[in-house]
């Protein structure tokens, strides 16, 4: 495992890499409220079989510098981008909440530049179950979080407090989540332009979900997960994906796990995204 920054127009953006950049690429992406250290318990062992690169998305942690729009479709040509110029041509892009939003908009709209997408742990805006999903009184801060200037004044100085009831109430033991990965997640939003840019991503969602919502068939190898202590319906998910254009998505259950992924399941995470590798760099897409 090493560190490394990359520069994309006028963003700096902060990689973790391990692995020789003549395996397979992976692309690791974050979602809210994670940086890339999301991926530290994970990466040395991907990197045994992928060059493996987890970013911190722009003005997150160690990245710098705003992205052109918070749109997911920027936002993943922003992070393709990266790992092209990192030496990740045509990458499997992975990732976990917002970063799996944008795995599905690199799908979508940036297939041509990718291996293929695993979505984890996140609806994706405006395909099925979204609406169902917004209306669930227990999803309160995706409404809260689009009001202007608002969620900053009243999460600045408080980041670890607010993250810490979400990573509580979304993994299946919250023993797994120890104090070292809480206390770097609320570093990684302490300035205020990384905690603006968080908010920006769920401010953003309407208009990804008016985008998606237009069925466009692509082929790009698709792969939607969960883990199995979320009780949602993994079928009506995959369902969602094949409305909005997606061929033959697969699905799976990550065991014994929440939203964290690599936190509360390591080496089962691992598995899951090296056979997915395998079968998307088999594709021949």
């Amino acid at each position: 495992m090493r560190t490394t920054t990359v520069q994309v127009d006028a963003m700096t953006l902060a990689a973790t890499l391990a692995g020789d950049d003549r395996l397979p690429p992976l692309l690791l992406l974050h979602g809210w409220p994670h940086c890339r250290h999301l991926y530290v318990p994970v990466i040395d062992a991907l990197g045994g079989h992928a060059f493996a690169m987890a970013l911190d998305l722009p003005e997150i942690g160690e990245s710098r510098g705003p992205p052109p729009s918070s749109g997911k479709a920027a936002l993943a040509d922003v992070a393709i981008t990266a790992a092209e110029r990192l030496g990740g041509s045509r990458p499997v892009v992975a990732g976990i909440d917002v970063g799996g939003m944008i795995a599905y908009a690199a799908a979508r709209y940036h297939g041509g530049r990718i291996a293929g997408a695993m979505v984890m742990n996140t609806a994706v805006p405006g395909l099925d179950p979204w609406d169902e999903v917004m209306a669930n009184p227990a999803i309160w801060h995706f409404a809260f979080h689009r009001v202007p200037s608002l969620p900053e004044a009243l999460v600045a100085g408080r980041q670890r407090a607010y993250f810490d009831y979400f990573i509580d109430a979304l993994s299946r033991d919250r023993q797994a989540i120890g104090s070292d990965v809480r206390r770097r997640f609320a570093e990684a939003y302490r300035r205020p332009e990384a905690l603006r840019a968080g908010f920006e991503w769920y401010r953003a969602m309407p208009e990804d979900a008016k985008r998606n919502r237009e069925c466009v068939p692509f082929d790009t190898p698709l792969a939607y997960v969960r883990g199995d202590a979320d009780p949602a319906d993994l079928q009506e998910y995959l369902a969602g994906l094949r409305a909005g254009g997606a061929v033959n998505p697969a699905g799976s259950l990550i065991p014994r796990s929440g939203e964290l992924l690599p936190l509360e399941n390591p080496s089962a995470f691992v598995a899951t995204v090296l056979a997915f590798m395998r079968r998307a760099n088999a594709s021949g897409h």
